[in-house]
């Protein structure tokens, strides 16, 4: 497991996290990665902001939050970005941790 800046960190507001996408996936997943981030796949190609709408939306769906409580705070043209989740830090940091831990039961 590589070693550095944590998937998640708690925030002012919630919690933000570190997502790696993939576009032009076969099917629309969020877990964890290996590499300090999250892995979120997408259906949406990345033009025109379509990619980073989708994120979002998964995101929400998997905190369990609206839409509006997610922010992307960093990365709008990179692979890797950093998003804001907006809700009770404690709570979110449980589910993030449950979703990173999914992703590596394999």
């Amino acid at each position: 497991m590589m070693r550095g800046r944590p998937a998640w960190s708690p925030d002012a507001a919630g919690i933000r996290i570190a997502v790696r996408v993939t576009p032009r996936a076969s099917r629309e997943a969020f877990a964890g990665s290996d590499a300090g981030h999250f892995a979120a796949r997408l259906t949406a190609p990345p033009v025109e902001g379509a990619a980073n709408a989708a994120l979002v939306q998964l995101v929400a769906r998997s905190f369990g939050v609206p839409k509006r409580a997610v922010t992307l705070v960093a990365g709008d043209t990179s692979r890797i970005k950093r998003l804001r989740v907006e809700g009770d830090a404690a709570a979110l940091a449980q589910t993030a941790a449950t979703l990173y831990a999914a992703g590596h039961e394999r």
